[in-house]
């Protein structure tokens, strides 16, 4: 028999607001499992930031439980700091040498690894020997993802982690995150760069006015949702139309992009001429306007498969 293994968070029915500002998030549900990578959406101002920070306790609830580790965030226990490495968009690092720093700062995690860090460093193509406040903000964001991943701690929490790093630079992230990804380690990265991201993320959750609307993974997505490209629109019933498999469509160049439910017979029923179709794979900025745009839709499509 398989064990299904225990959530690395849970939330229950957690509320937050800022003073003197509306709610923030009203009984938000969340079970995130481990040993995966979970891209967190959402648009500005939605919360993505504030809720890595109840995750990492910075933040206090109002209301409800977290959950993260099996431990409560806002006591912020050793046990728990050292399993945890939150790399915020905006940062600050001290104006001593990388060698300093890791004397300071790896003691905190009993399994950092010198070795791999500066493996890591070397692939990143970061000089050690310059002190770290006279590096680019680039340059110290590749310092802290090192170092981040070379705490092999369970939960890595990433904001914005491809902001200021330059193409190559983002390739290497991609490839250092996804080789030291394993059944224990689980890492959230709340992005707008999603194309960054694409072949990287596990699992999608997409945060609106307060609410999880999307949680799901990549493979439940494209069970479910067809991705494809039009050179027009003739032929094809409306969007609002519950009817149709059509759930969004959005103009791009050339042509129109589509999202659509999948069936047997899908193709008869929004009668597509076959050389006109396309089909694409997942693209998460589509997929994301779609469930923006649709969200009951988007819900009983999934809910259908519960």
């Amino acid at each position: 028999m398989i064990m299904e293994r225990d959530a690395v968070i849970t939330l229950n029915d957690l509320s937050f607001k800022y003073k003197d500002n509306e709610g923030l998030f009203d009984k938000l549900n969340l079970n995130i499992n481990p040993g995966i990578i979970c891209g967190l959406l959402g648009k500005n101002g939605t919360g993505k930031t504030t809720l890595l920070r109840l995750i990492t306790g910075l933040l206090f609830a109002k209301g409800g439980t977290c959950k993260v580790l099996g431990y409560s965030p806002q006591q912020r226990l050793p046990q728990f700091l050292q399993e945890i490495y939150f790399i915020p968009e905006e940062f600050y690092v001290p104006a001593i040498s990388v060698s300093t720093y890791i004397n300071l700062f790896s003691p905190f995690y009993p399994k950092f690894s010198k070795k791999d860090f500066f493996v890591f460093l070397d692939e990143l193509d970061l000089d050690v020997d310059k002190k770290l406040h006279t590096m680019s903000y680039g340059q110290k964001k590749k310092f802290l993802i090192a170092f981040a991943l070379a705490t092999n701690c369970r939960l890595l929490l990433l904001d914005e982690p491809t902001n200021g790093l330059d193409i190559p630079s983002k390739g290497c992230f991609r490839k250092l995150l996804a080789a030291n990804l394993n059944e224990e380690r689980t890492v959230i990265v709340a992005t707008h760069q999603v194309r960054d991201l694409q072949n990287l993320l596990d699992t999608i959750v997409i945060l609106d006015s307060g609410k999880i609307v999307f949680n799901h993974s990549l493979y439940e997505v494209a069970s479910k949702l067809r991705f494809t490209q039009q050179q027009g629109m003739e032929g094809m019933v409306s969007s609002d139309n519950n009817n149709s498999n059509i759930i969004y469509t959005e103009k791009i160049l050339g042509g129109y992009a589509v999202v659509e439910q999948k069936s047997a017979d899908s193709d008869s029923e929004i009668g597509f001429v076959s050389d006109s179709r396309n089909e694409s794979e997942i693209d998460l900025e589509i997929l994301f306007n779609a469930v923006i745009s649709n969200q009951e839709r988007i819900s009983s499509v999934f809910d259908e498969s519960q």
